[in-house]
């Protein structure tokens, strides 16, 4: 079954884990987790067959994009064995459509984030290349209205110097420190457990686009503009 909005049931579980986030609750309370489970991937059915209308997604289905509950706790300090939100990711498809989708759904932590969370040395340094040859551009599209609007500035973790090859003084030094692009645009619980829910959220996946097909042709060419895959 499909949701357009999320059960409140869904988001009521995540608030329960967080006050019981122990093993012998959930387990007393399993059949309460399936049901919420079941729900979110029907909202990331919903979700994902939304999307497909304006981009092209690898991704199966919602039941493929949901990350498992269970924390990895081997190398964490928190010791806690159950994560305390949903999270869905969706994944661009064919070599020419670059970066990914990502909905974290949390009680008074909710957002959308995208774009590039881990690029690869060779991606990151042709990223740096285009921003060296083309910051006006770049400049250009990071300070647009929609995307200011919706997304505020770009984020990611930056190194603390200028990277190798590149001057501290360049022009676009505070762009040539990211190691991580991503968009973020944060949401009210009130907003999370609104009606379509689904065309809001892929509503603002679709205002990435601009900036996702910008990193594409990037990362799908030369610094001549000639197609490299």
């Amino acid at each position: 079954m499909k949701y357009n909005a999320i059960p409140k049931t869904a988001i009521d579980f995540l608030r329960s884990v967080s006050k019981n986030n122990n093993r012998e609750w959930f387990n007393a309370h399993k059949e309460h987790y399936l049901e919420a489970y079941e729900q979110i991937i029907g909202f990331a059915d919903a979700l994902l067959e939304k999307m497909n209308v304006h981009d092209h997604l690898e991704t199966e289905s919602g039941k493929k994009s949901i990350y498992r509950i269970y924390a990895d706790t081997r190398f964490s300090k928190d010791k806690n064995p159950y994560k305390t939100h949903w999270g869905i990711r969706f994944k661009r498809a064919t070599q020419k459509l670059r970066g990914g989708y990502y909905l974290h759904l949390e009680p008074g932590n909710s957002f959308i984030a995208g774009g590039f969370f881990a690029p690869n040395p060779e991606d990151l340094k042709r990223i740096r290349q285009d921003i060296d040859f083309n910051y006006d551009d770049w400049n250009k599209m990071l300070s647009g209205k929609q995307l200011v609007k919706t997304f505020g500035t770009l984020r990611g973790e930056q190194v603390s110097i200028a990277p190798k090859g590149y001057a501290k003084d360049h022009p676009a030094i505070e762009l040539l420190r990211y190691k991580q692009f991503l968009l973020r645009h944060s949401f009210t619980d009130e907003e999370v457990l609104a009606k379509d829910f689904t065309g809001k959220a892929s509503d603002i996946f679709k205002s990435m686009r601009p900036f996702l097909d910008h990193m594409s042709e990037v990362l799908t060419t030369d610094l001549n503009g000639v197609s490299i895959i």
